[in-house]
């Protein structure tokens, strides 16, 4: 078996069972090198007053982690500044929030240039190389510069934005194409995958090659969607631990007679908290009857707090949850409590059990592990509703759970409403649809599809034009209708009234010449989704 080299921007490995609160990609990743000999890299959370590129070695839970410190610089330009006020925003359909600064793209590239040089040394023969997240989209491109010929992998745990969103990125051409120094390229849904090939054949004037394959800068990469999931059999434990159970008991006691709402979400602005905050205010409006009968616990722990947009986005919720509070409260009862702290996951779990209603409604997300672990920590015999936004990338999955339009306060308020008052028999069948799904595409399935995707790779070199299976007399380029709807293929371009476009010619591949550019007008919707940064609006009081 290959080793498994995992590289993120932070390493975060399990310290012991149940003691790690909010954050699905460190426990994913630490799921899959348990079953894999290897290492994970990545920066140590750490600064040096100058960088000198020593690994920091040691063995966790498990699993073997090599780290190393970054300047204060590093994290300034590369984190808090391209990472998170650039690529982040973008990424999450917030423009109005996106900072353009070219020290911020310097610290960027310099940063994955060094995490290159201090992870070669490591890389042996025959290794597998699993890069994950936005922050080290050109670290491929850097290994390649030294000479790695492994297999590389990339996977993006965020959405990949529009074609027309990314457009609007500086030098936005440099970053996607340092893409096609991977081998793998995956995406979490199929959405954010056709997104990401819209761009490669329109803007980067590529072409599908067919086998999910895509060629541009002359170059090749395969592309897929592997959503993540949750490690469900550990999560089923845990919900049944001590912990777990004495946080239920405390939890129910606080909430006796009434019916508890839960979100639990990383503070920050793509979550649509402020709009989970006015749907619920909207609930107590419209239904009198439900005052003192629910409350609504909000658990947002604090990230990022270096970053402007976090620390307004704290203060809105503050005020909002307050007016609320105001507004509604009566001596004894609080209708929204919000607290800003960070919680084990067993405790979670147990939170997640007393809970009637889970409440995840995100503007925009990549999966969102938090609505799985809320269907796993449910009892069987009287489980809770999942309100889930069809903007994350669970809905994909989870299409049982009451789907919502998180921008909408009414659309929110009629599901709270439809959840606080669904019958057990309804409850019981939607939660065993959602838990057949958790079960069924866990870790362990994102895990073996995506390492067996990029070990099935014939060369960690990407190929070059003209070379390679996918090439000569092998290949029939997909035309843009056939990659971007694939249960569609058995109808041609030319059998529906799509608009006829000039082919677009690859000297190189034979077989039918189907029209490889975007039909005039296809897919160019473009929804900014946010909300204006002035005064929140108070619904009419019944």
């Amino acid at each position: 078996m290959s080793r498994l080299i995992v590289v993120s921007n932070r390493v975060n490995p399990p310290s012991g069972r149940g003691d790690e609160t909010v954050g699905g990609l460190a426990m994913a990743l630490a799921a899959a090198l348990r079953e894999y000999s290897g290492l994970w890299f990545g920066w140590s959370g750490k600064t040096t007053p100058e960088f000198n590129g020593h690994l920091n070695l040691q063995r966790v839970e498990g699993v073997t982690v090599a780290t190393v410190d970054l300047e204060e610089a590093d994290l300034n330009e590369y984190y808090n500044g391209y990472a998170n006020k650039t690529l982040w925003p973008l990424f999450h359909y917030r423009q109005d929030l996106t900072a353009y600064d070219r020290s911020f793209n310097e610290g960027y590239e310099r940063v994955n240039r060094r995490f290159a040089e201090t992870l070669r040394p490591l890389i042996e023969d025959g290794d597998l190389i699993w890069i994950h997240d936005y922050h080290l989209i050109p670290m491929a491109r850097e290994l390649r510069r030294l000479g790695v010929k492994n297999r590389i992998g990339f996977f993006l745990h965020i959405p990949w934005p529009a074609h027309q969103l990314i457009t609007t990125l500086p030098r936005h051409k440099k970053l996607v194409e340092a893409l096609f120094a991977y081998d793998l390229v995956g995406f979490q849904t199929p959405e954010y995958r056709q997104a990401f090939e819209e761009y490669v054949l329109s803007e980067a004037h590529g072409v599908a090659v067919g086998d999910g394959a895509l060629r541009a800068f002359g170059r090749t990469v395969q592309v897929g969607d592997f959503p993540i999931g949750i490690d469900a059999v550990e999560f089923g434990e845990m919900v049944r631990s001590e912990r777990a159970n004495r946080t239920y008991d405390v939890m129910a006691a606080h909430t006796a007679f009434r019916k508890m709402i839960v979100g639990v979400d990383r503070l920050d602005y793509s979550k649509g908290m402020e709009e989970r905050f006015l749907g619920f205010e909207r609930l107590l409006a419209d239904h009198p009857e439900l005052r003192r009968e629910v409350l609504m616990l909000q658990i947002a722990p604090i990230s990022r707090e270096g970053v402007e947009a976090y620390q307004e986005i704290r203060a809105r919720l503050d005020a909002l949850s307050g007016r609320i509070n105001g507004e509604y409260a009566d001596i004894d009862w609080n209708p929204v409590r919000y607290v800003n702290r960070n919680y084990r996951r067993d405790e979670l779990a147990g939170v997640y059990r007393a809970a009637k209603v889970g409440l995840v409604t995100p503007l925009r997300d990549g999966m969102n592990l938090v609505a799985k672990e809320f269907v796993a920590a449910q009892d069987p015999d009287d489980p809770g509703v999942l309100v889930l936004s069809r903007f994350a990338g669970a809905a994909n999955q989870l299409q049982a759970a009451l789907i919502i339009n998180p921008n909408s306060p009414e659309d929110i308020a009629e599901a709270l409403n439809r959840a606080l008052n669904m019958e057990l028999a309804e409850r019981i069948e939607r939660w065993r649809a959602l838990f057949d799904n958790v079960q069924r595409e866990d870790v362990t399935a994102w895990r073996d599809a995506y390492v067996g995707a990029l070990a099935a790779v014939r060369t960690g070199v990407p190929r070059k034009a003209a070379e390679g299976p996918l090439y000569g007399e092998q290949a029939r380029p997909l035309s843009v209708h056939e990659r971007l709807y694939p249960d569609r293929r058995a109808q041609r371009p030319e059998e529906s009234p799509a608009v006829e476009t000039p082919a677009l010619r690859d000297p190189e591949a034979r077989g039918d010449e189907t029209a490889l550019r975007l039909p005039t007008g296809a897919g160019r919707g473009l929804q900014v989704l946010g909300r204006d940064q002035g005064t929140l609006p108070r619904p009419t009081r019944s």
